[in-house]
């Protein structure tokens, strides 16, 4: 018997539960590596750049509820992560340890209770304060401007009111700086989400429903305008432009969309006559502005979502601007795919508006 229990030197083998490490001694090691980890994971998460320049009053707001979420989130991630990796690393199985089995115990219902009761109680709070930040930034202001915002795909269209009852649509966003703004959202076709990321407030565009949020542009620039909500073929591509302007600038330019229409080369003409240009800028209240998604040296678009029409069209006569508007997937530019031009136009434009359309689309690229 004394030969078996020592080993080739005389010293006794150790059992499995010797070999194991000290619950004590464990638990302070994963305490250092767990403090460690997390100072650096906080660290990174707050010096990394994760969105672009904030250009609104809410977006700092939402910018530090980042921040809270990320101090409190990598301590428990990275508690997590340290015990399973701790736990493979010290109490693997052993070589001669394939047949044992652990000591049967009951467990530790005083550590159930806390790692339950902890994470609730982190939900809640985080919970709370992201409600009373959301409700705070969407408090109504004095003076706010409404402007609607239309989802078709694959482009927004921006409507200003006016008194007169004629509202200013515009397929580019122009906000005044340091003036709130209330946005109403809806979409003409799928589901939507109007979103610049500078202004950090998103909300989706839903079909039959009108939703809307608040925001005060504070930073002069250009910021893009996505859409955040896959929607079809060219959801890529479904971008535009919020410009952020001084009062003047925005007044003047208010102004300008308030004149009539100068009558383009071949457009619709005088009187009550559509005017094609007018169409291809703005729509027409019903159908997206096709300025929107074409580029159009004549009309000043630079969009891209479809091609571009100064060469697309060169050269093209009535008959085939006309058939590449009702039916866009009749013949495909290359570099695009089929289905991302709306099929719809035909229903969405008078017969006198597909005309006025055509005609000034046909003069403009030279057809």
């Amino acid at each position: 018997m004394a030969e078996e229990e020592t080993t080739r030197e005389g010293a006794r083998a150790k059992t499995p539960e010797e070999v194991r490490p000290r619950g004590q001694a464990s638990i302070a090691q994963m305490l250092i590596i767990g403090a460690i980890a997390s100072a650096l994971g906080i660290a990174l998460g707050l010096i990394i750049d994760w969105f672009p320049p904030a250009a609104s009053t809410q977006a700092n707001r939402i910018d530090t509820v980042y921040d809270v979420l990320i101090v409190v989130s990598v301590p428990v991630f990275v508690l997590v992560t340290v015990v399973v990796l701790f736990s493979v690393w010290k109490f693997r199985q052993r070589p001669g340890e394939e047949l044992a089995d652990g000591p049967p115990i009951h467990g530790n219902t005083r550590l159930e209770v806390v790692w339950t009761a902890i994470p609730a109680i982190l939900l809640v709070a985080l919970c709370t304060y992201a409600y009373v930040v959301l409700t705070d930034i969407e408090e109504a202001k004095a003076g706010e401007t409404r402007i609607n915002v239309i989802g078709q795909q694959f482009a927004w269209t921006f409507e200003y009111p006016q008194a007169d009852g004629k509202p200013i649509r515009s397929n580019q966003l122009y906000l005044e700086e340091g003036h709130p703004v209330r946005f109403f959202v809806k979409s003409r076709d799928v589901i939507h989400d109007f979103w610049v990321p500078a202004f950090r407030m998103k909300i989706d565009a839903v079909p039959g429903i009108e939703t809307s949020y608040r925001v005060t542009p504070n930073r002069l620039g250009r910021y893009p305008v996505v859409c955040a909500e896959l929607c079809g073929l060219g959801h890529a591509l479904m971008r535009q432009t919020a410009h952020v302007v001084s009062s003047e600038d925005y007044a003047a330019w208010a102004e300008k969309q308030r004149q009539p229409a100068e009558p383009a080369a071949g457009g619709g003409g005088g009187g009550a006559a559509p005017d094609g240009k007018t169409l291809f800028t703005q729509g027409n209240g019903q159908s997206t502005a096709c300025g929107a998604c074409h580029t159009l040296a004549d009309a000043g678009t630079s969009a891209s979502t479809g091609p571009d029409l100064d060469q697309g069209l060169k050269g093209r006569d009535a008959a085939f601007i006309r058939q590449s508007i009702v039916d866009p997937d009749a013949v495909i530019t290359q570099g695009y795919n089929a289905g991302i031009m709306p099929k719809d136009f035909a229903q969405q434009l008078s017969p006198e508006e597909l005309d006025a359309l055509v005609s000034y689309l046909e003069k403009a690229t030279g057809g």
